[in-house]
């Protein structure tokens, strides 16, 4: 008995979390805390958090401008040995993180490993850059002068992350900004702070200086009070297209330099020679991989009419035999879904899609409520057929297990339907004709795009992005992202012992 009870008490407490600003965890001035719920069962409670709110935020941006100085002047190779004893932590750690993530987040467990792995990825990819940090030489165009260009930190950045990386997208923004000379204040998307708090005590171990990184958690208030703090310079946003725009609008009243990525309409087009089989396995994952919580999802399907009901009748089979359930068992393809708010929303879609649409539900389209889905944010993997361009579920974006597909009849239709969206961030084509991937490739407006894959599955070493209504031109990951957190100083040496004006005294050849 003395044993049950003891069990009982450990699975039932609750551990509490603090915010980090100038190297010490401490609690929120507001002395309001949050429950972190696990999205698969409501009823555990992954963790108390701080509630941040603006004095939260004035001393984390303190500590990074008192840590800025220091930081800036430290060798970029410094910085980057650093870096790489954090990724060694993450790699360290890679499985305890896992589980933790999928617990607060819901993915299942080898997505949330994989989540992981792209946070490791990126720091080491990003470190290596403190050996280069690449700026150039060129001639200049007077006798006896020099011309060349250096990268130099922005200064204090705002770092806004949401819930679906929880370690990824962080790390995204986090590494970049350091192995450029930069100090941050991260506040970390509600719904799954526990990550973002453990990619901070890595830093932390891997002997970052104290306020060099800082997170506040909380909600909204902590994030509008980083946005217009007058002494953070740069705020670099993933999330809501509505959300973002606020940011912009905010940014642009105070000349802050602001980075956004925001939402996805994704297509895939499925040609009349595809693999077939190939296809619906890549449907099924840019579809339903990550509940379809993905800014890259593939929510669209526009397949040929020639294959369209073969097509479609291999996708529904396939979509009924997922398995839907806790992330945390090793047989589940599909978790929950975030919140109530998101199940909500996704629901509502799927009520739009039936009776305003009046697409065909082929499959799915209700909350799992039964038995162990009782206490989670479950929705049945759900696809429409019969769906056609500007229809509200064709157009709008879902954020949750739906996808719509889509009939055409010539590949340039195709495009128009892949295009005909406001967000332009990734597409795909299945074809083996390479004729017509090469013509995909090149109309195909968007920031990512496949041949012979999925919309999903972003690599750290190429540049992460989209047009339109998808970000405001900015890219994350590759070597580009160096452009959102450095700024360009050109430097001249005249070494000729006399003033010379550029473009105005003549030389002599």
């Amino acid at each position: 008995m003395a044993k049950a009870k003891e069990a009982k008490i450990r699975k039932t407490a609750v551990k509490t979390y603090h915010n980090y600003i100038g190297g010490e965890w401490v609690k929120s001035a507001s002395g309001e805390w949050f429950n972190n719920l696990n999205p698969a069962d409501t009823t555990d409670i992954v963790g108390r958090f701080p509630v941040s709110n603006e004095e939260d935020v004035n001393r984390a941006v303190e500590a990074a401008k008192s840590a800025a100085t220091k930081w800036r002047r430290t060798p970029a190779p410094k910085r980057a040995e650093l870096l790489f004893t954090l990724g060694e932590i993450l790699r360290e750690n890679k499985e305890d993180f896992t589980r933790q993530m999928t617990r607060e987040m819901g993915k299942v467990l080898k997505e949330a490993g994989g989540d992981v792995q792209e946070a490791i990825d990126c720091t080491y990819y990003t470190a290596g850059e403190g050996r280069r940090l690449h700026g150039f030489t060129t001639p200049a165009e007077m006798p006896n002068k020099f011309a060349m260009c250096v990268r130099q930190p922005v200064g204090i950045c705002g770092l806004i992350t949401p819930f679906n990386f929880p370690m990824a997208i962080p790390s995204w923004k986090l590494i970049p900004a350091l192995v450029c000379g930069n100090t941050v204040v991260i506040k970390s998307g509600e719904d799954v702070p526990l990550s973002t708090i453990n990619l901070v005590k890595a830093c932390e171990k891997a002997g970052i200086p104290k306020g060099v990184v800082n997170i506040v958690n909380g909600f909204g208030e902590a994030g509008a009070s980083l946005v217009g703090h007058k002494d953070v310079r740069l705020i670099s946003f993933t999330g809501s297209t509505d959300t973002g725009r606020i940011i912009a609008e905010q940014c642009a009243r105070d000349n802050k330099i602001v980075s956004l990525e925001m939402g996805g309409k994704n297509a895939i087009i499925v040609m009349d020679d595809a693999d077939i089989d190939n296809a619906v396995e890549g449907s099924l994952w840019g579809a339903f991989g990550t509940s379809g919580q993905r800014c890259t999802a593939s929510s669209r399907l526009v397949v040929h009419k020639k294959i369209y009901k073969k097509f479609c009748d291999k996708l529904v089979e396939k979509v009924k035999q997922l398995r839907v359930g806790n992330g945390l068992d090793p047989k589940t393809e599909v978790g929950p879904v975030i919140n109530e708010a998101a199940m909500e929303k996704i629901l509502g879609y799927i009520h739009i899609g039936k009776n305003q649409d009046k697409a065909t539900l082929a499959c799915g389209g209700n909350r799992l409520t039964k038995g162990d889905y009782a206490k989670g944010y479950f929705i049945e993997p759900t696809v429409f057929t019969n769906v056609k361009p500007g229809m509200r579920i064709e157009q709008e974006e879902i954020f949750g297990p739906v996808t719509s597909v889509v009939p055409f009849a010539t590949l340039d239709e195709a495009i128009d339907i892949v295009n005909g969206v406001k967000y332009g961030l990734s597409s795909a084509i299945y074809t083996q004709d390479v004729n017509n991937a090469f013509h995909a490739m090149q109309e195909l407006y968007t920031g990512i795009c496949y041949v012979n894959s999925a919309t999903i599955g972003a690599e750290v070493h190429l540049p992460f992005g989209g047009t339109k209504g998808t970000g405001n031109g900015h890219r994350e990951a590759g070597t580009q992202v160096l452009d959102i957190f450095s700024e360009w100083k050109a430097l001249y040496i005249d070494y000729s012992g006399k003033l010379q004006k550029a473009q105005i005294d003549a030389v002599e050849i």
